[in-house]
């Protein structure tokens, strides 16, 4: 009878293909996979790992997903750890995006990202200024108006140096005729930091994607002053920064890289996993919640785009006196 049972078994999964008859969604998720986020807890990379963990479960295209915090120097820190030790894991992920592409440039790290490997851009979203809301500074007007005054006086908020945010200070301080080297920038080593210091009236101004000042803003807390895309965000009423008569837009993308040293095949795998999990009810509802823009791009196409984007970012840096 046990031997009747095991051929009965046996002729069913043949007749199954061994699983590769069933559905997608009856077939078993991939192994577990690691995303290290190169910055501290709280920032927009920590939520866009977080949010893409979540539908790469949502999408059926992993089992678990864990993740690790390594914050400093603009991602560089944590670059430099996931090229050692994830060398050849076709199952780890790094998040990143043009902060870290602005990081390397200032900075001239050891470790570049031509080590690792690309996978997809994912999303892109522009900065918004803020003002803590007892700043004596009421509009964008009277940032300049001091920062024209004494340089030093004015002091920015944002990410790490090179940041969007920060090459956004650089820019406008260059529109207005001040030594953009003069600019007074704080580097936080992630988003929750900053916060804390634009709530604590600690800098004169902050700088950061719409996502982390949310609840901020609609509580309050802080005073969004101009953003740096080319039109109004939907639904926002915030000013341009053009609208203001400021000539900067700038726009900062994010993404993931896997490691060096995974195959062609192993690397397809990844792509095809991340795409899946930006077509899930998940990621739909992770882009509506943080207002960011849809933005995929994927393999060949997104290890172009960030060539392009290292070139552009190195001229407005140029122009702007930052390096």
């Amino acid at each position: 009878m046990r031997r009747d049972q095991f051929l009965k078994s046996a002729a069913a999964m043949a007749a199954f293909g061994a699983f590769g008859a069933l559905p997608l969604n009856a077939r078993a998720a991939v192994a577990a996979l690691k995303i290290l986020v190169p910055a501290n807890p709280g920032g927009g990379w920590d939520m866009t790992g977080r949010a893409l963990g979540k539908a790469l479960q949502d999408a059926g295209a992993a089992s678990a997903v864990t993740f690790e915090n390594k914050g400093g120097a603009a991602g560089a820190i944590g670059l430099a750890q996931f090229v050692n030790a994830s060398k050849g894991d076709p199952n780890a992920m790094m998040v990143m995006g043009a902060v870290m592409l602005g990081g390397l440039i200032t900075s001239k790290q050891p470790v570049t990202l031509t080590q690792a490997t690309p996978i997809a851009r994912l999303t892109s979203e522009y900065n918004v200024f803020v003002l803590p809301a007892e700043s004596p500074f009421k509009t964008m007007k009277d940032v300049v108006d001091a920062l024209k005054k004494d340089p030093g006086s004015v002091k920015w908020g944002g990410g790490s140096r090179g940041s969007t945010e920060h090459v956004a200070a650089a820019m406008l301080a260059h529109e207005v005729g001040v030594d953009a080297t003069k600019v007074n920038y704080v580097a936080f080593r992630g988003g929750g930091e900053a916060v804390a210091a634009i709530l604590g009236g600690n800098v004169s101004i902050g700088g950061s994607g719409y996502s982390e000042f949310q609840p901020y803003i609609e509580s309050g807390k802080m005073r969004p002053i101009a953003v740096t895309a080319p039109q109004r965000l939907p639904g926002l009423n915030i000013p341009t920064m053009k609208e203001l008569g400021y000539n900067v837009e700038i726009g900062n993308w994010r993404g993931v890289y896997a490691p060096p040293g995974i195959t062609p095949a192993q690397r397809q795998a990844l792509i095809d996993m991340v795409v899946k999990a930006t077509q899930s009810k998940a990621w739909a509802e992770a882009l509506a919640k943080n207002g960011w823009t849809p933005a995929v791009l994927a393999g060949k196409e997104f290890e172009d785009f960030v060539e392009r984007e290292f070139a552009s970012l190195r001229d407005i840096m140029h122009k702007s006196g930052m390096v």
